[in-house]
């Protein structure tokens, strides 16, 4: 979901096209779950992003980018009066900018992310900027990182646009969409996630069942703040939904042991249409037509069911970010049969022309027993998605309610009661 990081279809600064392909430097892997990097250059300076319109914020923005070395524009003794700072989007998880210098066409426009200050309860940076990494070098798959500072990063730009909530249900669209998401669900799971314990994919600890964990804690705390009312608490009732999710979970278990797993992957798990970028201009010749499709923001990135990866995305249909009620999703928006196998055949069918340019062999169009087997599966791990974001805007809350917000830019304990009631929901109908 993250609709903090949701980019607005205003025009970013013109910048020609992806920068420089050079790779970011190596990473190592200290200890277990814990990604650090070599030689990615750091700068100690923090950024407010409530002063982004002052000349201090554009110095030491400024300073940083010199700092770490950013091709050109280390070398052109500029000054912050010539930084251009267009903001993107801004609230909890990140605030984000474009940055580019009009009087220098060389400097390439950058992007520079500022963490919000909760993100550090969900997110591990370490891990996602490996993740990153990994993707960018090996993958040509998301930015390259610059670098980092204290409390962000600056990131390589793409010349593109986000997608809007109408353009995921263009048909062509939406089947890139599809072939973009199995190109990732391609990817090695241990070059990002490190050699698992038993070898074995399917022996991983998958992201959804270890977030809900991890952050049930985070959440309660939350709910006994003493300013949340006493209506919101039973609205959600973690107890309750404790045990909810621990039956749901088992009886899931057992579904799969009967029906067939659900493949484990490298998962994205944020595909709303605020992290799908669509290249500006024309693509280069002979390049395939869901490279127009570029995936960012890989911060929740993680191993899970492909199944759960796109049951998540047909749920971001029903969300718009940048309506008068951002926090409400519409059920009535979510994907119809026809769309959903629409979505299907763009990801089995370069799932299959991925395996079959390996063995030499021309791909066989997606079979009516592989699309009815993956929509079963969609299905029942949709109610995963509502239970996982329903506690992820609990903890989000945080901060607008310790400060007192009456007004909050987004209603994250409004957003946590819709995924939690379309999770309940969802688990009664399921039956298993």
């Amino acid at each position: 979901m993250s609709p903090a990081a949701s980019l607005p279809s205003s025009s970013p600064p013109s910048q020609s096209g992806r920068t420089s392909a050079a790779k970011s430097p190596a990473h190592r892997i200290d200890g277990p779950g814990k990604p650090a990097l070599t030689g990615l250059k750091h700068a100690h300076t923090t950024l407010d992003a409530k002063h982004y319109k002052t000349s201090e914020f554009a110095s030491r923005l400024l300073s940083i980018v010199v700092a770490l070395r950013v091709p050109v524009w280390q070398k052109i003794g500029m000054t912050s009066i010539v930084v251009k700072i267009f903001k993107v989007s801004g609230s909890l998880t990140n605030a984000v900018y474009f940055v580019s210098c009009p009087f220098e066409p060389a400097a390439p426009t950058l992007l520079l992310r500022i963490y919000g200050p909760s993100s550090g309860n969900l997110i591990s940076r370490p891990k996602e900027l490996h993740t990153l990494h990994v993707l960018s070098s090996r993958y040509n798959i998301g930015p390259r990182i610059y670098g980092t500072f204290d409390n962000g990063r600056i990131e390589e730009y793409f010349d593109s646009s986000p997608l809007t909530p109408a353009d995921l249900r263009d048909q062509s669209v939406s089947r890139s969409i599809g072939a973009r998401m199995a190109e990732l669900h391609s990817v090695d799971v241990s070059a990002v996630e490190g050699p698992s314990t038993g070898g074995s994919t399917t022996g991983r600890d998958i992201g959804v069942k270890r977030n809900v964990q991890e952050w049930l804690f985070a959440a309660k705390d939350v709910l006994d703040l003493p300013c949340v009312s006493t209506h919101d608490k039973n609205a959600l009732d973690l107890d309750r939904f404790q045990e909810e999710w621990t039956g749901y979970m088992s009886r899931l278990d057992r579904v799969e042991q009967t029906e067939g797993m659900s493949t484990r992957v490298f998962a994205h798990n944020d595909t709303q249409y605020g992290n799908l970028l669509r290249v500006n201009g024309t693509l280069e010749e002979g390049m395939p037509a869901h490279r127009q499709i570029i995936v960012v923001d890989f911060e929740y990135s993680a191993v899970n069911p492909l199944a759960f990866d796109i049951a998540n995305h047909f749920h971001e249909w029903t969300a718009n970010y940048h309506s008068d009620v951002p926090h409400i999703l519409d059920p009535s928006r979510y994907p119809t049969l026809e769309q959903r196998r629409n979505f299907y055949v763009g990801y089995l069918q370069h799932a299959a022309s991925s395996l079959s340019d390996v063995a030499g062999e021309s791909p066989s169009p997606a079979s009516e027993k592989d699309l009815a087997t993956l929509e079963r599966q969609v299905r029942i791990w949709s109610a995963a998605s509502h239970g996982m974001w329903a506690i992820w805007g609990i903890v989000q809350a945080r901060d607008d309610l310790a400060r007192g917000e009456t007004q909050p830019e987004f209603d994250y304990i409004g957003y946590a009661q819709c995924r939690m009631q379309s999770f309940r929901r969802e688990v009664e109908a399921l039956g298993i």
